[in-house]
C-alpha cells in the first residue's frame, strides 16, 4: 500500500466555491481510501455563576467529492463523511464503484462555511495495489429472467454459499442491467447474455448491450454482423457447448469474431470430451485458442449443480474487468466443482495463457495440490498426451519438467469418481505456448 498526503488552505474569499484538488492515481490500483480532516468547531470558555461552561461554535464546513480523469463524478458526500472508499466493485454510499484509471483525478472541496482566518484541509490518500490471486467462478448461469429457477438475488446468495467469487449472468437473449445486481459481499457479478439461436449458442460477456436491436438472425451474414458488432463493442465472446447433440454450434467458426470456446459444459460427458478433442485439434493446428467452461446452471438437479464445472482464474483483482481480462488471456483452469484440487505450472514466472520463446534447457515447475488416490496427471503437447504421475494416495506432488521443443503444454487430472465408472477429467488447464524463435 502506498500513501499520499495533501494539504489545501482555503481562504475566506473562497467561501461558496467548489475547489478542485488534483492527484495522480497510480497504475494497477485496486482500492482508494480517502481520509480528510479540518477544524470544524472551536470551544470557547464562558464563566457562569455555577462554573465554567465551554461553548461549542461551528467554524468550518467543507464538503467532499471525487471526479475521475474522464470527468465522471464518482461521488459526493457533503461533509457527513470523513472517510471514503472506492474500488471497481464497491464504494462508500454516495459513491459509485468505478475503475481506478491511472492518471489525474480530482478531489472536490466544497467551501461551504469558512472561518475568517481560513482553514487547512488535510487529506490522506491510500492506494491498495492489485495483487494477482486465484478466484473461482461460473461464467454460464441462468436466472428466472429466462429459463432458470432462481431470481438473481437468490442465485447470487447461492453462489456465495458455494464459495464462488464471481458469476456471469447469461440469460437467453436477455440483456441484464448492472443496476439490477444485488449486493452480495465477496461476490462479483459479471454482465452477460447467451445469444441463443436454433443453430448455436454463444455467451457475450462484459456489456449491458453488446449489440443494437434484437438477437434475430436468419442467415450467416446476419449472424456475422451481430458477432462483429458485439466484438467491436468490447464483448468477450464464447462459443458455447459446440458439440452438444441438441444445441451444437452449426455456424462456421472461422467466419465469426469470437474469443473463447466452451469445452466443458455441465457434467462431464461425451459431448464435453468431443469438445476438448476439437479444441486440442485447433491447438495442434497452431491456433492459440483459449478455452473456458460453465455449469449452464438452471436449477439444482441430480445432473446439474451450480459451479459444476467452475473456472479458476488468476486475476489482478476481483473486478469484473480484471476477471474477464484473465479469462481472455487463458490464465485459468477448470475443475469439476469448487475444490482444493489444483495444478500450478510455472515457466520463467509465467503460467497458463502465456506465450514464451522456447530455448534449450527450458524448465517447467509443476505443483499439484489435494490429489486423491489414483488421480492421474496428464500432459498434453503438440506431440500427444502422456501420463506423468499417478497418485499412490492422497497428497501433493511437485516436479520439474524439461521443455524439449516448441509446442504447447496443457494439463489434465483424471479421477475415478465412482468405482463403476471409468476415470474422467477432474481438472483441465489452458495451455502455455512455447514459440519457435526466429
Amino acid at each position: 500500500m502506498s500513501e499520499m498526503n495533501l494539504l489545501r488552505h482555503i481562504t475566506p474569499a473562497e467561501q461558496g466555491l467548489y475547489l478542485l484538488l488534483p492527484f495522480e492515481m497510480p497504475a494497477n490500483s485496486a482500492r482508494l481510501d480517502l481520509h480528510y480532516s479540518y477544524q470544524t468547531h472551536t470551544s470557547e470558555p464562558v464563566n457562569t455563576p455555577e462554573g465554567q461552561f465551554a461553548r461549542t461554535r461551528r467554524l468550518n464546513i467543507v464538503d467532499i467529492g471525487l471526479i475521475a480523469p474522464d470527468g465522471f463524478q464518482v461521488g459526493a458526500s457533503g461533509s457527513s463523511r470523513s472517510e471514503i472508499m472506492v474500488s471497481e466493485v464497491s464504494a462508500t454510499p454516495g459513491y459509485q464503484p468505478h475503475p481506478l484509471t491511472p492518471g489525474s483525478w480530482q478531489i472536490i472541496l466544497g467551501a461551504y462555511v469558512i472561518a475568517p482566518e481560513g482553514v487547512d484541509v488535510s487529506i490522506t490518500l491510500e492506494f491498495t495495489p492489485k495483487v494477482p490471486r486465484w478466484l473461482c467462478g461460473d461464467l454460464h448461469v441462468h436466472t428466472l429472467a429466462s429459463d432458470g429457477s432462481l431470481p438473481l438475488e437468490h442465485l447470487a446468495e447461492h453462489a456465495r454459499i458455494h464459495g464462488l467469487d464471481f458469476i456471469a449472468v447469461t440469460d437467453h437473449n436477455q440483456a441484464v442491467k448492472r443496476a439490477s445486481f444485488p449486493k452480495v459481499e465477496g461476490l462479483t457479478i459479471i454482465l452477460g447474455q447467451e445469444w441463443t439461436h436454433y443453430k448455436g449458442h454463444s455467451n457475450f460477456l462484459g456489456l449491458e448491450q453488446p449489440y443494437q436491436g434484437s438477437f434475430i438472425a436468419n442467415n450467416p451474414e446476419e449472424v456475422q454482423a451481430i458477432f462483429r458488432e458485439a466484438h467491436k463493442n468490447g464483448a468477450l465472446i464464447v462459443i458455447n457447448h459446440p458439440c452438444e447433440s441438441n444445441f451444437s454450434f452449426h455456424y462456421d467458426l472461422d467466419s465469426l469474431d469470437y474469443d473463447l470456446i466452451e469445452v466443458w459444459n455441465g457434467p462431464m460427458r461425451p459431448a464435453n470430451l468431443e469438445a476438448v478433442a476439437r479444441w486440442d485439434a485447433m491447438l495442434k493446428a497452431g491456433r492459440k485458442q483459449v478455452a473456458t467452461c460453465g455449469s449452464d446452471y438452471h436449477e439444482d438437479t441430480f445432473f446439474q449443480r451450480l459451479a459444476s464445472p467452475c473456472i479458476y482464474v488468476l486475476a489482478d483483482s476481483n473486478s469484473d474487468s480484471d476477471i474477464l481480462k484473465a479469462v481472455k488471456a487463458g490464465r485459468s483452469y477448470f475443475a469439476f466443482s469448487p475444490t482444493k484440487l489444483q495444478l500450478l505450472l510455472d515457466v520463467d514466472g509465467q503460467t497458463f495463457g502465456a506465450s514464451l520463446a522456447w530455448r534449450e534447457g527450458m524448465q517447467a515447475s509443476l505443483k499439484a495440490l489435494a490429489l486423491e488416490k489414483g488421480d492421474i496427471i496428464r500432459l498434453i503437447t503438440q506431440e500427444g498426451a502422456k501420463d506423468i504421475f499417478t497418485a499412490p494416495e492422497k497428497g501433493g506432488f511437485e516436479t520439474s519438467l524439461l521443455v524439449t521443443g516448441p509446442s504447447y503444454w496443457r494439463l489434465e487430472v483424471w479421477r475415478t469418481f465412482y468405482s463403476f465408472l471409468p476415470p474422467m477429467p477432474a481438472l483441465i488447464t489452458n495451455p502455455i505456448w512455447f514459440d519457435r524463435t526466429k
